[in-house]
């Protein structure tokens, strides 16, 4: 039987690790939450973005630059759909398709992902969606 995700796995690299842990030292250590920031005010910080940077950022583009940079590195949909939350329910996926944790985070790691330090070639596609 195929593993449907619950949105309760997560993968990170190196690179958000150092991000994270330079945010750990600012978060209210009283609060639970890990990400403590409401859909409200997550908004209003794109919002002051966009004035500053010029650059658009929504949740959306953020899901579709993922998508599209997961592709792009030769990620196969059924696993870029399973890594957003959204596990196919093909035959294919529920009795052929590994979705477990471990072959997740194989699939993840081999990408290399890159948001923070990405290359020309990598950025490129970005400054056009803005």
């Amino acid at each position: 039987m195929g593993f449907f995700l619950t949105g309760e796995l997560s993968f990170y690299n190196d690179e958000a690790e150092k991000v994270l842990r330079e945010y750990l030292f600012t978060r209210n250590p009283n609060d639970p939450r890990l990400f403590q920031i409401n859909e409200t005010n997550l908004r209003v910080a794109l919002k002051k973005a966009y004035q500053k940077t010029g650059i658009k950022i929504t949740p959306q583009i953020l899901r579709e630059w993922f998508c599209c940079e997961m592709g792009r590195l030769g990620v196969p949909d059924r696993y870029v759909d399973a890594f957003c939350g959204r596990v196919p329910r093909s035959v294919l996926a529920i009795h052929y398709t590994d979705f477990s944790p471990e072959r997740l985070k194989e699939i993840y790691d081999k990408t290399n992902l890159k948001v923070l330090s990405q290359n020309e070639k990598q950025n490129s596609h970005i400054s056009h969606q803005a």
